[in-house]
């Protein structure tokens, strides 16, 4: 997702999860066959662009290596907290508790 809009909707439906590093917003569908994602790391997160690059791509890849698992729906990833190459496991495993888990299981807290 790259438009302005396209993230405006998912605000909109105020379904968020988050967790330490990583907070997820998701739509009730896009009306396209495949989900789409949208990334949000702020400057006030990490100062410097080849960090917050890094981060980026740590979530991309995840997605790429998950997205015929997940419903189509527009999600939003904001990075809440920097994380590096030492805790970018932590930050997958987020994720993977974020887009899959379940809310009665007490995966991520709803926001």
């Amino acid at each position: 997702m790259l438009k302005t809009d396209d993230f405006s909707s998912v605000f909109a439906f105020r379904n968020r999860r988050s967790r330490d590093l990583l907070q997820v917003s998701r739509s009730n569908g896009n009306g396209l066959d495949h989900p789409r994602i949208g990334l949000v790391v702020g400057k006030k997160t990490a100062k410097r662009a080849n960090e917050r690059n890094y981060m980026k791509r740590v979530i991309r890849d995840w997605f790429r290596l998950n997205k015929n698992r997940l419903p189509p729906q527009d999600f939003v990833v904001r990075v809440r907290r920097k994380f590096d190459r030492a805790t970018a496991k932590q930050a997958r495993a987020e994720l993977a508790q974020l887009m899959f888990g379940n809310p009665a299981t007490g995966c991520g807290k709803q926001v």
